[in-house]
């Protein structure tokens, strides 16, 4: 369960490192896995870079929207067992709610399933 002010690791080739949730996007409080929030980035690496133009895909301020695909609070899966991670992770999105980096550098939740986000599946290299 995410809410305002809570810090993810961001887990995509975008640049960013850190994010902070200033929103959840549904209308309630908190944000689950599979959930859109809008995030800004507090850290960010000095050395990404998009590959056609100088520019850096993010940059340390900027606001994104961001996909959430782990949390620490533990979710209940239909048969039964109960899945918890270790840490708060997202994946930044662009504003056509595609993945802004072209990998993915850690595990997701199969809960992304269920959501419809089977391009978020296809990169990861671990889906639990």
């Amino acid at each position: 369960m995410l809410q305002l002010k809570s810090i993810l690791n961001v887990i995509d080739n975008s640049g960013a490192v850190w994010a902070e949730c200033i929103r959840v996007l549904h209308g309630g409080q908190y944000a689950r896995i599979g959930d859109e929030i809008v995030v800004v980035v507090n850290k960010a690496k000095a050395n990404a870079v998009a590959s056609a133009s100088g520019v850096p895909k993010v940059k340390k301020g900027d606001v994104r929207h961001a996909l959430v695909v782990r949390a620490r609070k533990e979710t209940l899966r239909p048969d039964g067992r109960y899945v918890r991670f270790d840490d708060n992770a997202c994946i930044l999105l662009n504003k056509q709610g595609e993945p802004l980096g072209t990998r993915v550098l850690g595990v997701v939740a199969g809960e992304l399933r269920q959501k419809r986000w089977m391009k978020l599946l296809s990169l990861a290299p671990k889906v639990i």
